[in-house]
């Protein structure tokens, strides 16, 4: 799934859940003053170090879903290791929150491997989560850089790929925000995107 409806004046804003916790919160609440809420995709090995996150998305109106367990190249994975790698971090979510979260995203990869795919369905994800706008934010392109790589195509119905733990993402969401209201989108969970 790469996107939600065209017609509806809604996007969906998805982080990748690892980093500093720090910025990762300062992230959270700038969405909520701006009456936004976002989905947070969380890698299992960050919920083990920071087990209080996955409640504080949760507790803030975001969605909470699986981005496997150790970050790695899931596509270069067997059918078995890759549901190994979703099911760990499945059991945290589980654990943390009472539920396995709606959604996963690969690893590695905006597309799953049909392995993978497979992987995630035995694991009790019936979605698979991509995205049709990529900040590139990871790159640490600066503020501006991450503002106009979204804004530049970004249209109703998007979902846009962002990571916790860069401060040039903490930077540009406001500004982000900002020019999403303008255009008159919303940003909305990918449960809400999708309803």
């Amino acid at each position: 799934m790469t996107h939600g409806p065209r017609d509806r004046p809604r996007v969906a804003l998805t982080f990748h859940g690892q980093g500093d916790p720090a910025l990762a919160r300062q992230l959270l609440t700038q969405a909520e003053k701006a009456g936004a809420r976002v989905t947070v995709l969380a890698v299992g090995s960050w919920l083990d170090t920071h087990p209080d996150m996955a409640r504080r998305v949760l507790d803030g109106g975001h969605d909470l879903g699986n981005h496997t367990q150790h970050h790695i190249d899931v596509n270069a994975m067997t059918e078995d290791e890759a549901l190994a790698e979703i099911e760990a971090c499945a059991g945290r979510l589980r654990r943390l929150t009472g539920s396995v979260g709606t959604w996963f995203r690969p690893s590695r990869t905006p597309h799953a491997a049909p392995a993978v795919l497979r992987a995630a369905r035995r694991a009790g994800y019936p979605h698979v989560l991509s995205y049709d706008v990529d900040s590139l934010d990871f790159t640490s392109p600066g503020a501006a850089a991450v503002v106009r790589n979204v804004t530049g195509t970004v249209r109703a119905g998007s979902v846009v790929s962002l990571h916790f733990g860069y401060p040039d993402t903490a930077a540009a969401l406001p500004l982000l925000l900002a020019d999403l209201d303008r255009r008159g989108l919303s940003a909305v969970t990918t449960t809400e995107l999708l309803s």
